[in-house]
């Protein structure tokens, strides 16, 4: 829709874009001090000029979006989204994501020497941990990051999903579980097993699980070479951390010691700057997934009072949305919507792309490059970095 305005140059023109992409225009625009109507513009203009294909962009949860641009270019947008088949609302969003790739945040994180460390957790299975985890992990690979994806649900679900295969559970064998006890032969690094696609430049690792995780919480209890249960998975990573820039820890569904060492993992260090480490939590727009919050909350400010740390949220990711399951969904997403902390990071939908990847075991930005779901896991990992 378009309402020409008196001074006849330009037009308001009511569109919608994803609620994420107008907060990011907002932020971008107001640190590289551009109004966001010439954003916008900019962003349409260098679209509509693109000769090649541009990627779908995720439009799930679009919201009512207006500015004002010269009239005649609204216009323009529309013969262009007419040719190439998609809605104007996919072409807005296209072009709005082009101008925030083409004009990256001018804030840079300073080097601590450590990596990024990535919790993603619920204790609600069934949410999507692994999905979110894996394709956080091959977004940021794809991006450049050395990052190191770990396997700590003794089920296997991500070691299976990406075609690979499990530690074997024998004396032979070293594992994560070993090394956290103290109980390994030989060094961590050799239990990485690389990604391999062209994609991910031999960037991505992935730790493999191991059925000896099921006991983990009674192997820790046992240890006698373990003196702070809570640190001991970062005792056994830190031989690795200068090997990546990004470790994700994809944790079981569960409460307990294991977790408990999974988000001393992601507690801010001395030196680390606010929001950079800490927990990503995938969530279903229904009432079981907002119970699991308030448990594994219960379970970080615990640890927090007892170690005198700080555990930061970095924010929910509602996945699996389909507005058709009726008011259930729709209102639990507007109350996910409306949390100010933690921040609300994705809407992914329940697309067929992930579930046909974990089919094939195969990487879903591998298997489906530009599917929606691929470029949400690219919006996740953008916002985190």
């Amino acid at each position: 829709m378009t309402t020409q305005i008196p001074a006849g140059d330009r037009e308001k023109v009511v569109s919608k874009l994803p609620a994420l992409m107008r907060q990011d225009l907002k932020v971008r625009a107001a640190e590289r001090s551009c109004d966001i109507q010439d954003a916008v513009l900019q962003g349409l203009q260098s679209w509509m000029a693109k000769a090649e294909e541009t990627p779908l962009v995720a439009t799930t949860g679009a919201i009512p979006f207006a500015t004002h641009l010269p009239v005649g270019v609204w216009s323009a947008v529309r013969e262009v989204c007419a040719q190439r088949g998609i809605p104007l609302v996919q072409g807005l969003s296209q072009a709005v994501q082009l101008w925030l790739t083409d004009n990256p945040s001018p804030k840079v994180r300073p080097f601590t020497g450590i990596p990024q460390r990535l919790v993603v957790c619920n204790q609600k299975g069934g949410v999507g941990k692994t999905a979110v985890a894996a394709g956080l992990a091959q977004a940021m690979a794809e991006d450049g990051k050395r990052v190191l994806l770990i396997d700590f649900d003794p089920q296997g679900h991500l070691t299976d999903q990406l075609g690979l295969e499990e530690i074997p559970n024998d004396k032979g064998h070293d594992s994560l579980a070993k090394h956290m006890v103290g109980d390994n032969d030989g060094p961590l690094e050799r239990l990485l097993v690389p990604l391999e696609h062209e994609k991910f430049g031999g960037r991505l690792f992935v730790l493999p699980t191991c059925m000896d995780a099921f006991l983990l919480d009674t192997m820790l209890a046992l240890a006698t070479k373990v003196r702070t249960k809570e640190s001991a998975l970062e005792k056994a990573l830190r031989p690795v951390e200068s090997l990546v820039d990004v470790v994700i820890i994809d944790c079981p569904p569960t409460l307990g010691t294991t977790m408990d060492t999974a988000l001393y993992y992601a507690r801010r260090r001395d030196g680390e700057a606010v929001e950079v480490s800490g927990v990503v939590i995938p969530v279903q727009a229904e009432d079981s997934s907002a119970k699991a919050f308030r448990m594994l909350d219960e379970q970080i400010s615990s640890l927090e009072e007892d170690f005198a740390l700080a555990i930061e949220y970095l924010g929910f990711v509602v996945n699996l949305y389909e507005s058709r399951r009726g008011f259930v969904a729709t209102s639990s997403l507007e109350r996910w919507e409306k949390m100010e902390s933690p921040r609300l990071l994705a809407v992914i939908g329940d697309l067929k792309e992930q579930r046909e990847a974990v089919r094939m075991r195969q990487p879903l930005l591998v298997y489906s490059e530009h599917c929606e779901q691929s470029e949400m896991m690219r919006t996740i990992a953008r916002r985190l970095s």
